[in-house]
């Protein structure tokens, strides 16, 4: 009987086998997917989580950026981080780089559902293979949280926020990651390669990539020239509630433990250092008290993605927060800085 399975080879999933593994536990991941896993996603990591995936021998190509820029039609403002650059990166290259890692430390990759979950005293099976443990990080709609009675149907307070991806043939033209704020949403531009511009759209208003982006004038001028690289993806609903993270010897990591929003642009580095909570439980075998780990980990970005969340919902407020953030840029940077 292995230590630890783990339901999906996603960001979350690959990074707590990959920590395990370091720890000393045997591990088997379960993935129906072929790699690389693309997903429509900002695609900025925080300073802290690319520092974090190098400690784990996880090797990244990307393009550095510097800061954040929030933008309206009449403001704009700049926060630098102090710690050390993010990085932009592919998704689908995060993705290679992680199952490179799996493979060098010869964890194997089990091409299966993780179908049904049953729990014993000592042990969980799925997907026909027994482990003391199970983490389920099979993402934003996790099937495991729903059968293990983890997820809620209760409807997400304020409206209903998805998000639509798309990357650009274009030399980027900042080293930061902007921010377009509008009536309709949020559009994000991450630098992901010399070449190459990622540009993801957060939004509860129905309706194509193409109709969003006339929302946000500024950057669809800055794009006029630009070709269009990939075709859009799409993702949601953003807001995942769940009744808790654990039960008996199943616990849930990355988007499959609950996601506010995509906001602040966290949920990696959230995943990552909850992945590492979820190995030291699982390596003391005290998994219930993986959820207080959890909680302690993530409350800072959770607070801080759901006060914004909350701000950006209330019509008042919305047109409010880049101006705020003109006028008070001190606070605007520490808020950043704290999150990276």
């Amino acid at each position: 009987m292995i230590d630890l399975l783990v339901a999906g080879a996603g960001p979350a999933g690959a990074a707590t086998a990959i920590r395990a593994t370091l720890a000393g536990l045997s591990v088997v991941v379960v993935e129906p997917r072929q790699a690389p896993i693309d997903k429509a996603c900002g695609e900025g990591i925080a300073h802290s989580a690319a520092d974090y995936l190098a400690r784990l021998g996880v090797a990244l190509d990307g393009r550095p950026f510097y800061g954040i820029r929030y933008l309206d039609p009449t403001h704009s403002v700049d926060a630098r981080f102090r710690v050390g650059p993010g990085l932009g990166v592919r998704r689908t290259v995060l993705q290679q780089a992680l199952r490179d890692r799996l493979a060098e430390l010869k964890i194997p990759v089990v091409p299966e559902r993780v179908g049904a979950v049953e729990q014993g005293p000592d042990s969980v099976t799925a997907a026909g293979i027994t482990a003391r443990y199970l983490a389920a990080a099979d993402g934003l709609h996790s099937s495991t949280r729903r059968q293990v009675g983890l997820g809620t149907d209760r409807r997400a307070e304020g409206e209903v926020r998805r998000g639509l991806r798309r990357h650009y043939s274009v030399q980027p033209w900042t080293e930061l990651v902007e921010v377009y704020w509008s009536s309709l949403g949020e559009a994000y531009v991450t630098p992901v390669a010399e070449d190459l511009v990622g540009v993801a759209i957060l939004t509860s208003e129905r309706g194509s990539f193409d109709s969003h982006l006339e929302a946000f004038p500024a950057l669809k001028q800055r794009l006029l020239d630009a070709g269009e690289a990939t075709s859009v993806l799409g993702a949601g609903p953003l807001r995942q509630r769940v009744r808790g993270r654990v039960v008996g010897r199943v616990m849930l990591v990355g988007d499959a433990a609950g996601y506010v929003d995509a906001l602040t642009g966290e949920g990696i580095a959230v995943a990552l250092r909850t992945s590492a909570e979820l190995v030291r439980c699982v390596s003391e075998d005290r998994p219930a008290a993986y959820e207080a780990a959890w909680r302690r980990v993530s409350w800072e970005c959770r607070f801080l993605t759901g006060s914004l969340l909350w701000a950006r919902n209330r019509s008042l407020l919305a047109p409010r927060i880049v101006p705020a953030a003109a006028r008070l840029p001190v606070v605007f940077g520490a808020i950043v800085n704290q999150l990276a």
